[in-house]
């Protein structure tokens, strides 16, 4: 299991458009993908999950990848927070 914080650093935090991104990436891989905030958790290939975290600018969240990609999945999607969903 890959276990990593990410940080949403984009101003807008995380609404429709970076939901769409979170889950499109998530759906690429095999691997169960969760994300977690406030003792929250939710399926990351859920668009409608990653929505009701409400999580905004500077929230930090504990992403669990388990599976034959979990590296390539954690990876991925590490970088689309660190790239602010391309947002800025």
């Amino acid at each position: 299991m890959v276990e990593k914080i990410l940080t949403v650093s984009n101003r807008a935090g995380i609404h429709a458009r970076p939901a769409a991104l979170i889950a499109q990436t998530a759906n690429k891989f095999a691997s169960e993908v969760t994300l977690e905030k406030d003792s929250v958790t939710v399926n990351a290939k859920s668009i409608m999950g990653v929505i009701t975290m409400a999580a905004g600018y500077n929230s930090n969240l504990v992403m669990k990848v388990e599976g034959p990609d979990e590296t390539e999945a954690a990876e991925a999607l590490f970088n689309l927070f660190e790239s602010k969903f391309e947002e800025e």
